[in-house]
């Protein structure tokens, strides 16, 4: 009777030391989890330290593009009719040429666009409508959806009620959804186009593969014509009487001398100057679009960039 409770004592002191092992174990897990938990949350703190300090400074970087172009638009107003062009006292080009700087550890990409190189939708009539309708259809638009557009922005902006062939009024909008009338008026802004019949933000705004309408048209400019200086490539293009040889002409000579007068646009090889004379001119608005994007010195050129 006396081996009983020996054997008793013996177990109780096995399974007292099997508990404490186990909740060692259980406290090195808690101390692991929550020092890698430390490790991690430490590491996160640090990198969005990092990632923010290196916003704010391409951000200051972008801002100091965004000074250089105002002082470029002020040396162009002063300089651009110079009749002999001295080296360092070039203007800026305003047709979306690309000019890099440096500033600090940092460095720049800005692009000038003047609205003159744009379509003025509020002054659209039937002949920029065709070359807004080969615009679309360069962008990738089927040819039935660009005439709907068309035609349902000129039926906006027009003040009477009648609808072209494609186009559309209130009496569309109204069988809407959402009902809303048609405006019979000017566009306030571009991203009213949304409002109309056939457009969408992938075309209105574009995509990763395509460019958006937004890059040729504007509410801006003072004159139906196109500024042949400041028009991107795919305006040119699209304009009834230009061929793809003839736009290279004009890229390639507006790259050393802008055209100063009409007689230098009538004697571009090739062109067609009676079917485009009402769509190209040399005048300029006062109205620029600035593209400003900063970087780190040993970032590499992003996409948006080589597009450039």
């Amino acid at each position: 009777m006396i081996n009983r409770p020996v054997k008793t004592i013996k177990m109780t002191i096995n399974t007292e030391k099997g508990v404490a092992l186990l909740m060692v174990l259980w406290v090195i897990t808690l101390l692991m989890v929550m020092a890698m938990s430390f490790s991690v949350l430490t590491r996160t703190e640090a990198n969005s330290t990092v990632f923010f300090r290196d916003g704010v400074q391409k951000k200051f970087f972008a801002e100091a593009a965004l000074e250089r172009s105002m002082i470029e638009i002020y040396h162009r107003q002063a300089y651009k009719n110079q009749a002999v062009i001295l080296e360092g006292n070039e203007v800026v080009r305003i047709d979306g040429k690309a000019y890099n700087g440096s500033i600090g550890t940092g460095r720049y990409v800005l692009r000038l666009f003047n609205e003159s190189g744009k379509m003025n939708l509020n002054m659209m009539g039937t002949r920029s409508g065709v070359t807004l309708n080969n615009l679309l259809v360069n962008l990738g638009i089927a040819k039935e959806k660009a005439d709907i557009i068309v035609d349902s922005i000129l039926d906006w902006i027009d003040t009477d009620d009648l609808h072209r062939l494609n186009g559309a009024e209130s009496d569309y909008y109204q069988s809407l959804p959402n009902p809303y009338k048609a405006k019979n008026g000017r566009l306030d802004t571009l991203e009213e186009l949304l409002l109309i019949k056939g457009m969408s933000p992938d075309i209105l705004f574009g995509t990763k593969e395509q460019k958006g309408l937004i890059h040729f048209v504007t509410i801006y400019s003072s004159t139906r014509s196109v500024n042949i200086n400041a028009a991107p490539r795919e305006m040119l293009l699209a304009m009834s009487g230009i061929t793809e040889d003839v736009v290279n002409r004009i890229i390639e000579q507006r790259e050393s001398v802008e055209f100063k007068s009409i007689q230098e646009i009538q004697a571009i090889p090739g062109i067609n100057y009676p079917a485009i004379r009402w769509s190209l001119d040399i005048g300029e608005s006062n109205i620029y679009t600035i593209e400003s994007v900063g970087f780190q010195r040993e970032e590499k050129k992003s996409l948006f960039l080589e597009e450039m």
